[in-house]
Parts: C-alpha cells; structure tokens; sequence
C-alpha cells in the first residue's frame, strides 16, 4: 500500500511516517496542500491521510481536488476538532473516513487497511498462491505451513507479487509499492530484496524472473 501523510506538524507527520513504514507501507509525506496536489500529480497513492487545517492550500481544498482528479484515492482526514459538524463536513467534501485527534495508532492502520480494500478491485484479506499464504492485516506470511521471517521490504514485495496473481510486475512497480519517493530510481534495492525473499522463499523455486520485463510467481513451480 502506498500512502501519503499530508500534515504540516512536523513531529506528528515524522511519527506518522515513520510507524506506518514499520507496518510496511510505502510512505510520502508532503507538508501542506499545494505540496500534497504536486506529489498526487507524480505518484498514484492508494489512500491519503489529510490534515484539514493545512497552510498554502486549505485542506478541504485539497480533499475537493482528489475527489474530481482521483477517482480510486481514498482520503482519510485529520482534524483536532471532534464535533459532528465538522465530521459531516468533512465527510461531504468527499473524505472517505474521518479521524480525531488525538488518536491510537492502531485504530489509523485498521482504518488504511480497510479504506485500501476499498480503493479498485479489493482483495482478499489473506492472499494465496501456489501453497503461499499472507495475511497483511497481521504481517505474516506462510509456505506450506512454514512461517516466512520476512522484512518489512520483502513482506511488502511479496505482497505486490501475491496481489497480480501470477501477473509479471516490473521492478518499476515494485519500487513505486514498496519504497517511496526518496529511493534513488536507479538503486539495486529491487534486486537485492528479490534475491533474499526469492531464497528464504526455498525450493522449488516460486519467484521467478522474467529477463528484461520484472518478476511473478509461478503457480507451478
């Protein structure tokens, strides 16, 4: 999943970023609104946590924009005031879900997940193929039965892989899913964590590579 937090604080938007990497989500980060409309032009995100009093673009502004550009984004909004008025609000200018704060943590990352299986073709909350099982609601993943120790890069990879379904996914995608807007688009990040997932994977070998095209899953290995 790849999100981007919208928030001019910079101690809540560092605390953001960083406990949603720790949960493997690929993250941006833009620090008002005009900043937040320039990366939704570059980069397809899958959910956005708004805040709604934000400098140079207004908040609802920006919630007004994704909705007429960016039919798939969802749009979870941020706002210290908790009132029902403003919730309504919120909800009218097209957000998808509303958070007050102050808020645990634990309750923003069920709430991405579920607005992400709501953003295009939702899919299943554990994902299978060819005797691999993951489950990305509690990060864990299975091969016949034999618990993957995975990193957060390799659980994220793997789960773009699992999510085509067979489909061939270029190293492009995988590093537009799995990282985020400061990786270097020339880096052997993609390659080197292909390597270590293809192998704690074992054999027979089931990530595959496809020369010159990207990476997929066989079913038959």
């Amino acid at each position: 999943m790849r999100v981007l937090i919208v928030e001019d604080e910079p101690f809540m938007a560092q605390a953001l970023v960083t406990g949603l990497r720790r949960e493997a989500m690929a993250v941006d980060h833009a620090a008002d609104g005009a900043d937040a409309l320039e990366q939704l032009g570059c980069h397809e995100y899958d959910v956005v946590v708004l805040d709604r009093d934000l400098p140079r673009v207004h908040g609802d502004e920006v919630c007004r924009r994704i909705t007429e550009r960016h039919s798939t984004v969802r749009v979870l909004m941020l706002t210290a005031a908790a009132s029902l008025d403003d919730r309504v609000d919120g909800l009218r200018l097209g957000a998808d879900d509303y958070l007050a704060k102050p808020f645990d943590f634990p309750e923003l990352v069920a709430r991405l997940h579920a607005l992400h299986r709501r953003s295009g073709a939702p899919p299943p909350p554990v994902l299978e193929w060819a005797g691999v099982r993951l489950d990305p609601f509690r990060r864990e993943a299975y091969r016949e039965s034999r618990y993957l120790r995975l990193t957060r890069k390799e659980f994220a990879v793997l789960h773009v892989l699992m999510s085509a379904q067979g489909g061939v996914v270029s190293a492009e995608t995988l590093l537009e899913k799995a990282w985020d807007q400061h990786t270097d688009p020339f880096t052997q990040a993609v390659r080197v964590t292909v390597s270590t997932l293809r192998r704690k994977l074992g054999m027979p070998a089931l990530l595959q590579t496809k020369t010159g095209v990207g990476y997929y899953l066989a079913r038959t290995p």
